[in-house]
């Protein structure tokens, strides 16, 4: 499983804005994109302003079609007006038991 989270600060009268459009590329992508297993939209619990995207892929085919579909490029056609992000926070693939330790 490849797995990323990224930070957006948002202007303060856009929050719902981002909610929003960052929910809706959630649920459009896990509908319809094979390969999306986990979209959260998280916000931060001391500053209003700052939101996280936790997502999780079958691998990182399947986030590279998502970043190259609609819902990707509709999300950041509206959030970057009035958003700042993503900051990559974490990304890697999950180690699971078949892993040598």
């Amino acid at each position: 499983m490849y797995q990323f989270l990224v930070s957006f600060t948002v202007q303060p009268d856009h929050r719902d804005d981002f909610v929003r459009v960052a929910r809706k590329t959630g649920v459009d992508s896990l509908a319809n994109e094979p390969g999306s297993v986990r979209f959260e939209v998280i916000a931060d619990e001391e500053n209003p302003d700052v939101f996280y995207l936790n997502e999780v892929y079958a691998d990182v085919e399947a986030f590279n079609t998502h970043a190259q579909g609609p819902y990707f490029g509709a999300f950041f056609a509206e959030a970057s007006t009035y958003a700042e992000g993503p900051v990559w926070l974490m990304k890697g693939n999950l180690v699971d038991d078949k892993a040598a330790v």
